[in-house]
């Protein structure tokens, strides 16, 4: 029986690139030449501390740019507030997410559901949702309307297998 998953994953590996390249231009553009800019990233956490809220926006903008170069979903990065960070500093820390929580896949098995779809079926394995039906061609009108609905997550649609 036809099956395919859905993920929410990002790799680590081009964020680490995309980081690095927005430091790299962070370090050459004009407006930022004498600043306090730095990012920083370890595990599933980026930190941006930087003088004002004008260079951290500025800051976030390539950092977004970046991302979507290297194909990294926006989606999957949470912007949390800025915080003081000692003196005229500010602090932003962005959290990299990575699977789907247990109340997003609910939410995705219930819409599935909704649809009234022949035999299709949708079950959660941990941090992804399985997708089974008899026929390859539900399983791509799947894909489309999930990819048309949930717009609150990165999703990807992995190990289709016929």
């Amino acid at each position: 029986m036809p099956s395919f998953d859905v993920v929410s994953e990002v790799d680590m590996h081009e964020v680490d690139n995309a980081v690095n390249q927005a430091k790299k231009e962070i370090e050459t553009r004009y407006d930022f030449k004498g600043s306090k800019t730095e990012i920083t990233k370890e595990e599933n956490l980026i930190t941006v501390v930087s003088e004002d809220s004008m260079k951290l926006k500025a800051v976030n903008q390539i950092l977004n740019e970046k991302m979507a170069k290297r194909g990294v979903g926006l989606r999957s990065l949470k912007y949390q507030e800025p915080e003081k960070a000692g003196g005229d500093m500010l602090r932003q820390r962005i959290e990299i997410l990575q699977g789907i929580s247990t109340d997003d896949a609910r939410k995705i098995v219930k819409y599935i559901k909704d649809q009234k779809l022949k035999k299709v079926q949708a079950q959660i394995q941990q941090d992804q949702v399985r997708v089974t039906a008899p026929k390859r061609d539900d399983l791509q009108k799947v894909i489309a309307l999930l990819k048309q609905e949930i717009d609150t997550i990165e999703l990807q649609f992995t190990n289709f297998r016929d």
